[in-house]
């Protein structure tokens, strides 16, 4: 048994690490575990190997796009907000833009280069880094909290922080390893669902447009009569559905066993009002009067979406534009600009992007991040129910949450010694 540990870090993703360096000072102890062989192994892929670092938006706005429980985040986002972050990263030698929707990434466009200057502010802090290290169990002492490890060694501490993720993208070690630890507290677990997803559609016209990218089409989603989302943006059709950014931020508001019903309505012409495209349909009808119909809609869309259009829109085919009827046309209009797809569950966790779903946040004081059933028991990060839509606000809540709990810890061990 080697001397005791101030507070021990599990996990080495975002939360943890700003966790640990955050807890580090006033020349804490602190020891940083992670199971994987490198840290930010989930960080590293992020924003397709880009890494949304944050956003730039106020704190109202960051607040508006956090999706499970907005509320607790405030006082996490007061102790560090998006500006720390960065200014914390460049300190460290990342540089970094901002882009389209407020979007923070690194100037290389690489996220080695946050997880090279995480490292750095690591090493400069004084942490200590044990990697390859999975820890099996954490027991509460008369004196603190004994870790023990995969390999059987033990570690004991003042202070524990969990920051080991949810379940999303387990391959690289986001196994629910938290929500275990959670648990042996009599901890409450909100239920892991997949989120920032790909939503799975009953239609099977999706196969037929695999692979076709829409941008700047108008979205709804409808859950039991109710608009629960909506937005404009780029989307993309798959073999079993839909994806792409707008459909991904749709996802967060899905929930399979919370409604009867839930529906994705896509306006296809998003510039013209419904009389707007009448009249452009009219224009069109009028200059090519002898073109069969289905030679018409590449004027319109896209030539994959062509044969599924004129199908759904019950036109024969081959059928003169001349001979096309008012009602036909005004069916058309309404096809184009409510073009519907039933939702009938998301992708698993391997392609979510987020966990929704976890530590109970009603059981967490969201001053500090300890726990309220076990004193010096923390938490930081997605392993609590906590999750947002895409553009860099869920690395926030991990970057918030983190520093947060590192500075409850220090305080926690800080009056323990008094």
């Amino acid at each position: 048994m080697e001397k005791m540990n101030d507070i021990i870090v599990i996990g080495g993703g975002p939360a943890g690490m700003l966790a640990a360096v955050s807890a580090s000072e006033n020349r804490k102890k602190v020891l940083l575990v992670e199971k994987n062989e490198k840290l930010g192994k989930k960080l590293f892929i992020t924003g397709k190997g880009r890494c949304n670092v944050t956003n730039s938006a106020e704190k109202s706005i960051l607040m508006k796009n956090i999706v499970s429980n907005p509320k607790f985040m405030f006082s996490a986002l007061e102790r560090f907000d998006n500006d720390d972050i960065c200014a914390e990263l460049e300190k460290y030698g990342c540089r970094l833009k901002e882009e389209r929707g407020g979007r923070i990434f690194p100037v290389s466009d690489h996220s080695s280069d946050v997880i090279r200057a995480l490292s750095d502010d690591l090493k400069e802090h004084g942490v200590e880094v044990r990697l390859n290290s999975g820890v099996k169990k954490i027991l509460r002492t008369d004196d603190g909290f004994e870790v023990s490890f995969d390999d059987g060694r033990k570690e004991k501490c003042l202070a524990v922080i969990i920051a080991t993720g949810g379940v999303s993208y387990p391959a690289t070690g986001s196994t629910g390893d938290g929500f275990k630890f959670a648990s042996c507290f009599e901890h409450s677990i909100t239920e892991p669902v997949p989120s920032l997803v790909p939503l799975v559609v009953k239609e099977t016209f999706c196969r037929d447009l695999q692979g076709l990218s829409l941008k700047n089409t108008g979205l709804k989603m409808i859950c039991d009569g109710k608009t629960v989302y909506e937005d404009m943006g780029e989307m993309l059709f798959t073999h079993f559905g839909i994806s792409g950014p707008m459909i991904l931020s749709a996802s967060s508001y899905y929930q399979k066993k919370r409604y009867d019903e839930c529906r994705v309505i896509l306006d296809l012409k998003p510039a013209l009002s419904a009389d707007d495209l009448d009249a452009r349909l009219l224009r069109e009808i009028s200059d090519n009067h002898e073109k069969h119909f289905i030679n018409l809609l590449p004027n319109l869309l896209p030539q994959k979406m062509v044969p599924v259009i004129a199908g759904l829109s019950g036109i024969e085919p081959h059928k003169k534009c001349g001979d096309v009827t008012r009602e036909e046309r005004l069916a058309l209009v309404n096809l184009l600009k409510s073009f519907e797809m039933t939702v009938s569950g998301t992708r698993g966790f391997e392609e979510a992007i987020i966990t929704k779903g976890g530590v109970s946040v009603k059981e967490i004081s969201p001053a500090n991040m300890m726990s309220k059933k076990t004193e010096g028991l923390f938490f930081a990060g997605e392993v609590m129910d906590l999750d947002a839509l895409t553009g860099g606000f869920n690395l926030q809540i991990a970057w918030s949450t983190g520093y947060s709990a590192g500075q409850g810890a220090a305080e926690y061990v800080d009056n323990m010694n008094l």
